[in-house]
């Protein structure tokens, strides 16, 4: 087999890889360098990698007169899934220390591209409802608007899945969400439960906010991919708009039907008592994780550190330090113990990571923001801000609690100096390398 062929094989590993891992939620810096780890691993040197939102390219330029050879990967499907983040994670890993081969690589690949989930598709419905009642019990209300947060998770998320058949857009998708959402509050006030209907369609909207999105772009630009990290925040500010404009058009259908909502305060939250702020952002991350597909064994440790992470967030944001400053240190804690306790129950740390710090995503001040513009004024700016301070400080706070908490070795911190951030997703390093095989030549 001709070296360009070699070449060409690897390459398309490296590049599946990648696409595998930034569909399943991985950030661009994590997938850049597992790209290239893929690529050492096989014994291939001289190679780049480059991410973009929808697009993988990988190039090898053995010698510097020669042409080099590229390929390129579009990514266009995108659904957090931790199970499949999982097992490319594990298969490069022991495709680094050469527990397997690139051709055996090349086999379990496809073998988890084709396999299915065997967590069945009801169950996540579930958690997704369980994950809208733990942000009610977070959001300080009541049995019936805990309540009422499980029914409009588990309706959005049946109502997105027939429509995501039916191949519309994630923004039509978004707009369907919010008008289901703000019907349930109409149908709340019309029944006299004695709720707050902002509060109903603040807990009820929770699900389709785009805080995990807007905390990834800002990890995107803290590590280097500012265009990557562009493109997700104007995909995270699309979605909003489409929330927006649905629980606009659910307000003008509560009006035609003269149910009065009273003055409706959008993205309206409150702090609830230490206690329940813990025990919602528990069940919050944990109902998240697993509806992503996160392995079993990873749900109790990342109930337990969001736990600690909502009651660290309290105490400090009680104490009028602000609330970037409390989701820093939050963050910061949350990313000091995601390391060790990623190892330990064999999941990539990105999963701990990101499912611990949902309950502090501020999905709730984007919405709030985008909504107070729409309106014509100028007091949706603050929002924003706040917005911004917290992701940054979600973001940087993760980061760094992962620098103090990684054992590097001088190897390692070269590594990661090269890759400008710590991994979320993979080895440090490839430990061992192997040398392509040499062609044979015919006689």
């Amino acid at each position: 087999m001709s070296e360009s062929n070699e070449t060409y094989k690897t390459l398309d590993l490296a590049l599946r890889v990648g696409e595998m891992l930034l569909s399943s939620g991985a950030g661009a810096s994590d997938v850049a360098a597992q790209m290239l780890n893929v690529a050492t691993a096989c014994g291939m040197r001289a190679v780049t990698a480059d991410v973009t939102f929808t697009e993988l390219a990988m190039s090898h330029q053995p010698q510097f007169d020669e042409p080099a050879l590229i390929q390129i990967r579009h990514v266009r499907h995108r659904e957090i899934d931790y199970e499949h983040l999982t097992l490319v994670d594990h298969l490069v890993r022991d495709l680094a220390t050469g527990t397997i081969d690139r051709d055996e690589a090349r086999a379990q690949l496809n073998r988890v591209l084709s396999s299915g989930h065997a967590r069945a598709r009801w169950s996540v419905t579930v958690g997704y409802g369980v994950m809208g009642s733990g942000v009610g019990l977070m959001l300080g209300g009541d049995w019936i608007v805990t309540a009422i947060a499980f029914v409009a998770a588990v309706g959005i998320d049946l109502l997105q899945r027939q429509l995501t058949r039916r191949r519309l857009p994630a923004f039509y998708q978004q707009v369907a969400g919010g008008l289901l959402a703000t019907l349930l509050a109409t149908g709340a006030a019309a029944a006299d439960i004695g709720v707050e209907p902002s509060r109903v369609v603040t807990a009820s909207i929770i699900l389709l906010l785009a805080g995990v999105n807007f905390m990834g772009a800002i990890q995107d630009a803290l590590t280097g991919f500012p265009l990557t990290a562009g493109a997700r925040i104007l995909e995270a500010m699309l979605a909003t708009a489409g929330v927006i404009a649905g629980v606009s058009g659910g307000l003008s259908v509560a009006r035609v039907l003269g149910v009065d909502l009273g003055p409706l305060n959008p993205g309206a939250q409150a702090i609830s008592h230490l206690p329940l702020m813990a025990l919602g952002g528990a069940i919050t991350a944990a109902a998240f994780a697993f509806s992503s597909y996160a392995p079993y064994r990873s749900l109790a440790p990342i109930a337990v550190i969001a736990a600690g992470a909502m009651a660290v967030y309290s105490t400090i944001y009680q104490q009028d330090l602000g609330i970037a400053w409390a989701s820093a240190v939050a963050a910061i804690l949350v990313g000091l113990v995601s390391f060790s306790v990623a190892g330990r129950f064999r999941v990539p740390a990105l999963i701990v990571v990101v499912s611990a710090v949902v309950p502090l995503l501020p999905g709730l001040s984007i919405y709030r923001g985008l909504t107070l513009l729409s309106e014509g004024g100028q007091d949706g700016l603050l929002p924003l801000i706040n917005a911004a301070a917290i992701a940054i400080a979600l973001s940087s706070g993760v980061i760094l609690g992962e620098y103090v908490a990684q054992p590097l070795k001088r190897e390692a911190r070269r590594f990661e100096s090269k890759l400008a951030g710590p991994r979320l997703v993979g080895p440090l390093h490839v430990k061992s390398l192997r040398r392509r095989p040499r062609p044979t030549r015919s006689d």
